[in-house]
């Protein structure tokens, strides 16, 4: 039996909302990520008091059968995290952490040494809850040179003051690609060495343009076209990257998160922890305010990552 503290909204449920409104089927619940305390058990892993973090229903108190459970990714939080801090179980050490940790270590592979050549990555929704982590990674850990991508003054600020950024541009303030692009040249005149892109559209196309030879880019996300009717196409030539030997790649957070793959909870904690990530949260109170804070990763009207809360 799960009683569930802290229930996700993610931009990547939109393709959900709106199968399930076209799909004429019977209602069922939202199934995101969440977290919360185990109240009763009959695993030998898990125990009464046990704090976790999972996929599953956006339903307050549940029970998981053992055949369910085997098909549900679920990763314990005890001893990382408290009950006042259990949303950091949707976030930083969750699915948004895990995006982050895999996206920039294992799919762009920042050079080992950066003293000797310190590489440039430009992030996109870098004060969103994958970017702004992306970029303390890169920064505090790795060492590269930070460059991210928001909008408004505010999260600018944000990006340099509290994330560590080296430059934040304001695409607000770019009303094509040719102003993002003059932009990012601002910041960085020779180019970027890597991209994390969780935005898509003309970010895309101008970090391509951008991409110095050996380039990589890292895409988890488009949040700029997820409410289009219909998917427009980004203008990349593929035959560009053959002579600069660069590499774009999709991925997904399940290998980190499950730990298959890196140690992403050990070391993502323990940065945490040593204070090179920070963390940025915008919370909405009870279930019912869901909606609420499912729209704010549209309009702008939050920082970091939005997280309803479940009252105990």
């Amino acid at each position: 039996m799960l009683q569930i503290l802290a229930m996700s909204a993610d931009p990547y449920l939109r393709s959900g909302c709106k199968s399930e409104a076209n799909g004429g089927a019977v209602p069922r619940p939202m199934t995101g990520f969440v977290s919360g305390k185990v109240l009763a058990s009959k695993r030998p892993d898990y125990i009464a008091g046990d704090l976790f973090g999972a996929s599953l229903p956006f339903c307050t108190v549940q029970h998981i059968t053992a055949e369910a459970a085997q098909k549900t990714l679920m990763w314990k939080l005890t001893g990382m995290v408290t009950e006042e801090n259990i949303s950091f179980g949707v976030g930083v050490l969750g699915m948004p952490g895990s995006t982050a940790y895999g996206g920039f270590l294992d799919v762009l592979r920042p050079e080992k040494d950066q003293t000797t050549k310190q590489e440039t990555i430009w992030i996109s929704g870098s004060c969103g809850a994958v970017g702004s982590i992306v970029g303390q990674i890169a920064k505090n850990v790795s060492g590269c040179k930070v460059i991210g991508s928001c909008g408004g003054p505010e999260k600018v600020a944000l990006c340099m003051d509290k994330f560590g950024m080296d430059g934040a541009i304001d695409y607000k303030k770019c009303n094509d690609r040719a102003a993002l692009a003059a932009a990012l040249k601002e910041q960085a005149a020779d180019g970027i060495d890597m991209y994390f892109d969780n935005v898509g559209g003309m970010h895309f196309e101008v970090a391509m343009e951008s991409l110095r030879p050996h380039g990589r880019v890292a895409i988890c996300g488009g949040i700029s076209h997820y409410n289009e009717g219909e998917r427009t196409a980004d203008r990349i030539f593929p035959t560009d990257m053959i002579y600069g030997f660069k590499r774009i790649e999709g991925f997904m957070c399940m290998p980190w998160l499950s730990g298959k793959k890196g140690n992403f909870l050990k070391d993502m904690a323990g940065w945490v922890k040593e204070g090179k990530v920070s963390v940025e949260e915008t919370f909405f109170d009870g279930v019912e305010a869901w909606p609420m804070a499912f729209q704010a990763l549209f309009t702008g009207s939050k920082k970091g990552k939005v997280v309803v809360k479940i009252a105990a």
